[in-house]
C-alpha cells in the first residue's frame, strides 16, 4: 500500500501521498503551497479511542473529521490539507482508496469552501454539464455516452465546484476515470475483463478514460437532476424557483456533514451565485432499456437551444443600451 511519496494532481489541488493512487495523474506543475493536500500514514489507534464515543463511525468538528471504516482503516481529514491513515489489519487496499479518493477528498473540498456536487461532468460547446442524481441514477452512464459521441469528461463521482473572483461557478477537472456498472459496459460493448471491480461492488468497474479526459477548469452552464422513472416515458422539465436550492443540497456530496461543519451560510451563499449562472433541469428517464443514447440528444438539442436564448437576450440588451444612451 505504501510508496515512495509521490506527487498527484486532483480537483485542482497538487496531492503529495505516501499511498499510491494509481487512479490520479502524476503532477510535475509547480506546487502553490496553498493548493496541497498532504497524504500520509501513522497509527490514529490512540486519538481514535480520545474522540470516538457511542461507538459512532464518524466524528466531525470545525477543525477535522475522523472516521472508521471496516477493512479500510480510520481516516482523519484536517482544515482540507492533511489526510492521515491509519489501515486497520487486514485493510483491503483497494476500500482504503475508495474512501480517499471519493469521502475524503470530498471533505478536502468542503474544508477548502469547494461546493462538492455528487455526480459527472461533461464538456458541451467549451462550457462543464453536469449529470447529478442519487446512487445508480445513471450519471456515469449518461457521461459515458457523451464520450462515446466525442465529448470529453471533465470528472465523475464528484463535481468540484468554485466561484471566480466575478462569482461565475467553475468546475475544476478531477481524474481520468469512470464508475461504471456491468449493464454499462454491456450496452457500450465494453469487455469488464479489461477492467478492475470495484472494492464491495462485484458488479462496477473502474474505467480509465485518459485520451477524452479535459484537464483545465470549465464555466459550469448546466446542471441535469437524474430521477428514474417506472411509467415508460423520459420527461424533462425546469427546475425552477426554491427547488433548486433543494436540488442542489439533496446532491451536496456528503451534504450530511454541512452542518456538522457549520457551512450551511457558506453553503447557501455559494448555492445563490452558483444559480444566477446555471440553467438547471430535471430529466425522469424510463428504467425499461437502455436510454443514455436518446437521452445525449435530446440534452445537446436542449443546450443549444438555451445557448441560442442566452445569445439572443444578450445581443438585446446590448442593443437596448446602446439606445439608452
Amino acid at each position: 500500500m505504501t510508496s515512495k511519496r509521490k506527487n498527484y494532481k486532483a480537483f485542482g489541488l497538487s496531492i503529495f501521498s505516501e499511498i499510491e493512487l494509481p487512479e490520479l495523474q502524476i503532477s510535475n506543475e509547480q506546487v502553490n503551497k496553498n493548493q496541497t493536500v498532504e497524504i500520509k500514514i501513522d497509527d490514529l489507534t490512540e486519538k481514535w479511542n480520545e474522540v470516538s464515543v457511542n461507538k459512532k463511525h464518524i466524528v466531525v468538528t470545525e477543525q477535522f473529521v475522523m472516521m472508521k471504516i471496516p477493512n479500510s482503516a480510520i481516516f482523519y481529514i484536517e482544515k482540507g490539507r492533511t489526510i492521515i491513515v491509519s489501515p486497520l489489519e487486514k485493510a483491503d487496499e483497494s476500500a482504503v482508496r475508495l474512501y480517499l479518493l471519493g469521502s475524503c477528498l470530498g471533505i478536502v473540498l468542503m474544508q477548502r469552501k469547494i461546493l462538492p456536487l455528487h455526480g459527472s461532468a461533461v464538456v458541451v460547446n467549451g462550457k462543464a454539464y453536469a449529470f447529478i442524481g442519487d446512487s445508480g441514477a445513471g450519471k456515469s452512464t449518461l457521461a459515458s455516452a457523451f464520450l462515446q459521441k466525442g465529448h470529453e469528461l471533465v470528472t465523475d463521482d464528484v463535481i468540484a465546484v468554485s466561484l471566480s473572483p466575478h462569482g461565475e461557478p467553475i468546475v475544476t477537472p478531477a481524474y481520468p476515470q469512470q464508475k461504471l456498472w456491468q449493464e454499462s459496459l454491456n450496452a457500450f460493448g465494453l469487455e469488464n475483463t479489461n477492467y478492475r471491480p470495484i472494492y464491495d461492488r462485484e458488479t462496477k468497474y473502474s474505467v480509465p478514460v485518459v485520451s477524452k479526459f479535459y484537464e483545465k477548469p470549465l464555466p459550469l452552464a448546466g446542471l441535469f437532476e437524474l430521477v428514474k422513472g417506472d411509467d415508460g416515458i423520459t420527461q424533462i422539465h425546469r427546475i425552477e424557483k426554491l427547488e433548486r436550492f433543494r436540488t442542489l443540497f439533496h446532491h451536496t456530496y456528503r451534504n450530511f456533514l454541512i452542518p456538522q461543519l457549520d457551512l450551511m451560510e457558506w453553503h447557501f451563499s455559494t448555492s445563490v451565485q452558483l444559480l444566477n449562472y446555471v440553467s438547471m433541469f430535471q430529466i425522469k428517464r424510463t428504467t425499461a432499456g437502455f436510454t443514455a443514447n436518446d437521452l445525449v440528444s435530446a440534452i445537446i438539442e436542449l443546450i443549444n437551444k438555451e445557448e441560442q436564448t442566452i445569445e439572443k437576450n444578450s445581443t438585446d440588451f446590448t442593443k437596448l443600451h446602446s439606445y439608452a444612451k
